[in-house]
């Protein structure tokens, strides 16, 4: 059986318009296949810290060094997220845009996951290459304005190429995205209007998935 990672990156719950459209399209997907659903919530869930003793955990081990327990317990704390995140065959992600990028939660989970060994290699000559290959994402991008090509604020927009980039830096290139903007600027009614609109752009994409 096949399994989805669904992160969610708001800390709104129900009120969140990324998480509506991402959980509207986990639901679209489980009644057309037989899938297992692991959710991490971002806001909800724990995250162990990148601190200084999983860092010091982490280098012992990648350099075949002594290293102390509480360095280790720290790096396998890390381990534990990496194990989870690699165990999805699929994944889906809402994510709201955050003065013009991600969640910090968001990318900590990023700069957890994203370890070489583990979801990417080095190879002098070769230069990096991503690990998860073979994996497809969803992502939904809400945004409270418009960052279109014409709307004169497209460069601002540090959300969608960061985050496509740090997962095809993975391995991870089928991506198939829907971007739900604005979600403040124009109001609730043109709010609610595009939230819909968004929510048939996801369901039409579940095949493709």
């Amino acid at each position: 059986m096949n399994k989805i990672l669904y992160v969610k990156g708001s800390p709104m719950g129900e009120l969140s318009s990324s998480i509506a459209v991402a959980s509207s399209f986990v639901k679209a997907y489980r009644e057309k296949h037989a899938i297992e659903v692991d959710t991490l919530d971002l806001f909800a869930d724990s995250l162990p810290e990148f601190d200084r003793a999983a860092a010091n955990g982490k280098y012992a081990l990648l350099h075949g060094g002594a290293v102390q327990e509480e360095d280790a317990a720290a790096w396998r704390k890390v381990e534990q997220v990496i194990r989870r995140f690699k165990n999805a065959d699929k994944y889906v992600f809402s994510v709201p845009m955050w003065n013009f990028g991600i969640p910090y939660r968001l990318k900590q989970l990023l700069d957890l996951v994203i370890q070489p060994g583990s979801t990417f290699s080095y190879e002098p000559g070769k230069g990096y290459s991503g690990l998860l290959t073979g994996k497809k994402a969803f992502v939904i991008y809400s945004r409270g304005g418009e960052y279109t090509a014409d709307s004169g604020a497209a460069a601002y927009d540090m959300q969608k190429p960061y985050f496509e980039l740090a997962l095809g830096f993975m391995g991870i290139s089928d991506v198939v995205s829907v971007v739900l903007e604005p979600t403040l600027a124009g109001g609730p009614q043109v709010s609610s209007e595009k939230l819909q609109i968004a929510i048939a752009k996801a369901g039409k994409l579940v095949d493709e998935f």
